[in-house]
């Protein structure tokens, strides 16, 4: 690790385990669940942040920015379920647009679909080299001091950029998430975030879940999909531990 990335590992002011490149995924996703359950004593929760290139950029220029952590956490406002709700509506709206109200319904029933097979997610695939399949880069497995998982957010803002939310919707996005389905923030990229979701979906309907993850992230149709349905999305993250979001 260099003296800049050093540097920006320091700088989240928590207990950190370095992987190198290189190093096998599973003991990653391996570290990270043993620190889930070692921090329900110890006051933390995990996540791991893939250090690349251009990750370390955004984060490092946030860091010198002097970025207050305590006020994208004290401002959560709660509205996870309306931002969603509003994205989704939204994108509705602009792919219909030109259709018309009976051709549009037609396009929406398809795009919704029928499909009953999905991928089902069990391990983080985020920070695999889509050469070897081992580490692609850096890894921290870091310790961040919060009472809450949507907090993580506070010490890695992702978001604000292409289709992906701002900080400020993503934590409260995170935190409706943790309320209804259980789930964790837990593997950060420069354009990759992963949930670790302990309970599945929680006893939730899978089709209304997929539809928030469009919402969140329409490329995980978009492009993570054979059929580009929803209903694809929805068979997978019945049976799935591990939630996968890609903006490109």
């Amino acid at each position: 690790m260099d003296e800049k990335m050093k540097e920006l590992a320091e700088s989240f002011q928590c207990k950190y385990t370095l992987f190198e490149k290189g190093a096998s995924p599973e003991l990653v996703g391996q570290a990270y669940r043993e620190a889930l359950k070692a921090g329900q004593a110890g006051g933390f929760y995990p996540a791991v942040f893939l250090m690349d290139e251009y990750a370390v950029e955004w984060l490092g220029e946030i860091v010198k920015d002097e970025y207050n952590r305590d006020e994208i956490i004290a401002g959560c406002k709660g509205k996870g379920k309306e931002i969603l709700q509003e994205r989704f509506d939204q994108y509705m709206e602009d792919l219909m647009e030109d259709l018309g109200p009976e051709a549009g319904q037609k396009w929406l029933e398809d795009f919704i679909g029928t499909e009953t097979k999905g991928d089902e997610l069990h391990d983080f695939i985020g920070y695999r080299s889509f050469c070897d399949g081992m580490l692609e880069a850096d890894a921290l497995l870091l310790e961040i001091p919060v009472k809450n998982p949507w907090e993580i957010i506070g010490y890695l803002p992702m978001g604000g950029w292409n289709e992906c939310p701002a900080p400020e919707e993503m934590i409260d996005i995170c935190k409706y998430w943790h309320e209804k389905y259980g789930v964790i923030p837990a593997v950060f990229t420069h354009d990759v975030m992963e949930f670790y979701a302990p309970l599945g979906l929680n006893g939730r309907d899978s089709l209304e879940a997929a539809k928030e993850q469009y919402a969140f992230c329409p490329d995980r149709v978009d492009q993570g999909t054979r059929t580009c349905k929803i209903s694809e999305l929805a068979a997978g993250l019945e049976k799935s531990d591990v939630w996968y979001f890609w903006w490109d």
